[in-house]
């Protein structure tokens, strides 16, 4: 990972909050991007930092070395790369195409087998942490490649990665993405129910913040989402709304396996709940408004823990 990436053509799709990073840092590599996203403001920020807009998918993919993908679900993917009209169409053979996508195993599959036959080479890397680890270039990749893949297009990540994980084949980055990211959501709707009762019954949520920080109950997830609870911040981090399309993709596959992930249902319908409750454009923690409203009790270091605002 310390060799550095030769100046690359590269279309990107996806300019939401680890996109945006990405390509920055891609820029200040001195990559040529060309940017496409269905938030013209998001393409305004891109061009700002020296991208070239595109006026679509498929433009955005004309001529380049590398398209890389990342969207908000695997839907989007299926229809931007091969819907019709699709961006395979425009990317020359040779290419590769990076799918930063948290998606899931079935489109990783159908991804795959048309990028085979167009003669595009394919890798999954779902990527994990935040959008300021983003920005940062801290990023952990979850690469899903063959090896003569990988040692072709891994330096390319350093730009925006602190890790790469070379997890397997393709379609191994989603897998470990999906786990990944079912644990950690399910981390978050376990405190949360802590941090509801603790407000209904009156305890010290400072209290509380500080015995879970130094004990076994600790988790990056804590660190990074029960302050926001505490202070009232839900504009940060992943969508609530991302969070219960991940934790749906997961609970599918183990069902398909024949896995009866009990505990995967209860999380789903968690953030299910909380999404039809309005909340689907929030941070993630904001799985605990239900809760807080079945106890009429707030989680803030400063609230009247008996009302509901």
């Amino acid at each position: 990972m310390t060799a550095r990436s030769e100046p690359k053509k590269i279309g990107f799709v996806g300019l939401g909050g680890m996109g945006r990073g990405m390509v920055k840092n891609l820029i200040e590599k001195g990559h040529a991007l060309r940017v496409f996203d269905r938030n013209t403001p998001a393409i305004e920020f891109a061009v700002s930092r020296g991208a070239t807009a595109a006026a679509s998918p498929a433009d955005a993919a004309t001529g380049c070395d590398i398209l890389m993908f990342c969207v908000s679900t695997a839907e989007d993917v299926e229809n931007i790369l091969l819907g019709d009209g699709g961006a395979i169409t425009r990317l020359p053979r040779g290419a590769f195409f990076v799918d930063h996508t948290t998606s899931r195993p079935e489109t990783v599959a159908k991804v795959a087998t048309a990028c085979a036959d167009a003669g595009i080479r394919f890798a999954d890397a779902p990527v994990t942490r935040t959008p300021q680890h983003a920005w940062e270039g801290k990023l952990n990749v979850l690469l899903g490649a063959s090896e003569v893949d990988r040692l072709a297009i891994e330096t390319l990540f350093a730009c925006y990665a602190e890790k790469v994980f070379h997890v397997g084949p393709v379609g191994n980055g989603t897998r470990f993405k999906l786990i990944h990211n079912y644990i950690a959501m399910t981390n978050i709707v376990t405190w949360c129910e802590g941090l509801a009762l603790a407000a209904k019954e009156g305890l010290d949520l400072e209290m509380l913040h500080a015995v879970i920080s130094g004990g076994g109950a600790n988790s990056n997830m804590f660190q990074i989402y029960a302050r926001g609870v505490l202070d009232g911040n839900f504009n940060m981090g992943m969508s609530l709304a991302n969070a219960r399309k991940d934790i749906r993709y997961f609970a599918r596959w183990a069902e398909a396996t024949g896995l009866p992930a009990y505990v995967a249902e209860t999380v789903h319908q968690s953030f299910v709940l909380a999404d039809a409750m309005g909340h689907g454009n929030e941070g993630c923690h904001a799985v605990i408004k239900p809760m807080e409203s079945v106890l009429s009790a707030l989680a803030r270091s400063t609230a009247d823990k008996t009302k509901i605002a």
